[in-house]
């Protein structure tokens, strides 16, 4: 297991001894190393212990992600290290991509090789300048094909006078199906942590990957609860076309969510035009650390503070565009709340529940009420240290009791 956490895919069961020693060592160590970056270097190592004088290796995978487009690994023989680069889905329109080798390899052209030693070189690619002043003497990219028919790539640099010999490439050619295998190991369990991470949250997906599946399966926690709401959301979306108001909500989602995650916090969910999330605190309120509470109800106040500066841009924006004005309204409460798994069998949903929560949301309702972006509870208002400016006490519906409620005093 990795740093991360990761265990490497299981070897085979029994491995059949080869004359070429690239698939040897897949076969034998590959299939045991838990990283990318690990299994890069190991490979480029194992490249010139064969004989192939590789000095730049570089593995690329095409992944699923909502803002990426792939990830690469690049193995440097000078150095012994490893670097890592994840391209944003925006290079594939860049020239940086459309000039490459791998728009010819992902369009399905083959392999490319190119000579660089030679007095008719061919520096049709910006990368082959780079490499040539390098020392590159040959370059080679390969096609790496997943099961699903998903395109990969493998690129090899020489630095040997005379470049890679037949006989070399042939070896290295015999490695493709077996790494494109163990590659799309590893590319599904990136792919399955990106979609963890997306749709549940860093924290939650690390708590669903490490088999908190189970309905039931959880943990009791003290967090502070956020419960944000947008403002005249059902006059808005009767008012503009299906696209406009979706854009203007996901607008919203990045100044409101987009300021709870800066902080730290867990974005839970998104209820129609509303925002669930956490700042964890500890195991329960009778066990946390002080500076723990202080710290994660700072960040929240924090994340509210945001929030509304990032609405005041864009409202500004809208404004100049005449366009309707984004408001929304805040709860901030703090208690113990059940993190885990609830719903029907077939069927999960990994939240928080309990009397803490039902309370945040009588918070944001009274937001409404007394029109006030955003409404912290008394036991919130206890933990932070800020200037807050009491609005008085009020009856929660549920709740027994009056409540004194606070908002930011500016």
């Amino acid at each position: 297991m990795d740093a991360s956490g990761d265990v490497p895919p299981a070897a085979p069961v029994s491995v059949l001894r080869s004359d070429n020693p690239l698939v040897n060592w897949l076969w034998q160590e590959g299939w045991a190393i838990a990283t990318l970056p690990e299994l890069t270097a190991g490979l480029g190592r194992a490249m010139n212990r064969a004989g192939i004088p590789v000095f730049r290796l570089r593995t690329t995978l095409r992944t699923m992600h909502p803002q990426l487009a792939g990830l690469s690994h690049t193995w440097r023989r000078d150095t012994d290290q490893v670097e890592e680069f994840w391209p944003p889905l925006t290079v594939m329109k860049q020239d940086v991509f459309l000039k490459s080798p791998y728009a010819l390899l992902f369009e399905g052209a083959g392999a490319v090789r190119r000579r660089l030693d030679i007095p008719e070189a061919a520096f049709d690619f910006p990368i082959l300048e780079e490499l040539g002043a390098m020392g590159a003497t040959d370059y080679v990219a390969m096609p790496l094909v997943f099961d699903d028919g998903r395109i990969n790539a493998m690129t090899l640099a020489c630095d040997r006078p005379g470049g890679f010999r037949t006989s070399e490439l042939e070896m290295v050619a015999e490695t493709q199906a077996i790494l494109a295998r163990l590659l799309q190991v590893h590319a599904l369990r990136r792919t399955a942590r990106t979609v963890l991470d997306t749709y549940l949250g860093k924290l939650t997906g690390e708590r669903v990957w490490r088999g908190l599946i189970h309905r039931g399966d959880g943990e009791d926690i003290y967090a502070v609860i956020w419960l944000s709401d947008l403002r005249s959301s059902t006059a808005l979306a009767d008012a503009l076309p299906r696209p406009v108001f979706l854009d203007l909500l996901n607008e919203y989602f990045e100044c409101t969510a987009g300021a709870v995650l800066d902080q730290g916090g867990e974005v839970l969910k998104f209820i129609g035009d509303a925002v669930l999330a956490i700042f964890p605190i500890g195991a329960s309120s009778g066990e946390h650390c002080p500076r723990r509470r202080a710290a994660a109800c700072e960040a929240a106040l924090c994340a509210a503070r945001e929030a509304m500066v990032r609405l005041a841009r864009l409202n500004a924006a809208r404004t100049m565009a005449r366009q309707h004005e984004v408001r929304f309204g805040v709860a901030l409460h703090i208690g113990d709340v059940m993190w885990g798994n609830v719903g029907a069998p077939e069927r999960l949903d990994f939240t928080v529940i309990g009397p803490a929560c039902n309370e945040a949301a009588r918070l944001e309702a009274m937001s409404k009420v007394l029109d006030r972006p955003v409404i912290l509870s008394a036991d919130m208002a206890a933990a932070v240290p800020d200037r807050l400016l009491s609005l008085g006490f009020h009856v929660l519906r549920g709740v027994r009791r009056p409540c004194e409620l606070f908002t930011l005093a500016e």
